[in-house]
């Protein structure tokens, strides 16, 4: 893989993984757009250990918290949150391993990515859109239930296109969160999910990964964590302002645009 290449999915990684519009789906058009063929699901996996980086990094307090009061206060609300986030994530374990094949073939396709781009968008825009002007709950709040809910949500994320941080933000806008609780605990439930992935297929596609070349996967995943902080950081700021409908609108018009695209046949599905 050419390193000007890896440097774009690295940008493109960090910018879209933390928005709502789906990281997966932007780094399967963008090759298609470039005239490069598919990086795969396993350098997509591999790139997101640098935006996890990038969440570890921003969330260091937050965590260190939550670790601290999960031994010395395990009642507490911080105390429950590790292992709410633990219930929260063995959904998205149980599905990825039961429908691993089809996550790295046929669920990549164009036309997928296209449908899920304008279905996601359509409902994101009535979710939050019912989410207005209301005062919201807060983390402190979090229960075992909404922890299983925004998980389920959170395999949603398997089908490219559909987007991690919008399935679950989504979720918790339903069940009353406000928005920038509901990011919050999106990125925080993200960290095992997203670990646990590109560690898997470090270990199972390493052969595929190394004829991309080191040096490709090393200035992937480095641009995606650099860019990954200043987009945590710029998005959990937007949210305490504004709503989410500008996310929806652009992912309905890339939809159009992509089926338009393989319509005239500028790319392959």
């Amino acid at each position: 893989m050419p390193l000007w290449f890896a440097a774009l999915l690295g940008l493109v990684q960090g910018l879209t993984e933390f928005i709502p519009v789906s990281s997966t789906a932007h780094l399967r058009v963008v090759p298609a757009l470039f005239g490069q063929p598919d990086a795969g699901a396993a350098y997509t996996a591999v790139l997101q250990l640098g935006t996890l980086v990038a969440v570890l990094a921003y969330f260091a307090k937050d965590l260190v918290t939550l670790l601290t009061a999960m031994v010395r206060a395990p009642s507490s609300s911080d105390g429950r949150l590790p292992w709410l986030i633990a219930a929260g994530t063995l959904p998205i374990v149980i599905a990825g391993l039961a429908l691993k094949k089809h996550i790295e073939g046929d669920l990549r396709s164009l036309y997928v990515i296209a449908a899920t781009l304008i279905g996601i968008g359509v409902v994101m825009a009535v979710i939050d859109w019912h989410a207005q002007g209301r005062e919201g709950r807060g983390l402190a709040t979090v229960t075992l239930r909404d922890a299983l809910l925004i998980g389920l949500a959170q395999t949603l994320a398997l089908v490219p296109g559909v987007s991690r941080s919008g399935a679950t933000i989504c979720m918790a806008l339903l069940l009353g969160f406000t928005r920038s609780d509901a990011a919050r605990f999106s990125f925080l439930l993200s960290i095992p999910a997203v670990a646990g992935a590109g560690i898997y297929e470090l270990r199972t596609q390493l052969a595929e990964l190394r004829a991309l070349g080191i040096p490709a996967i090393a200035v992937g995943v480095g641009v995606a964590g650099v860019v990954g902080y200043a987009s945590i950081a710029w998005f959990l700021r937007w949210l305490g302002s504004h709503q989410l409908i500008g996310f929806a609108v652009y992912r309905i018009a890339a939809g159009l645009a992509l089926l338009a695209a393989l319509a005239a046949r500028v790319v392959s599905p």
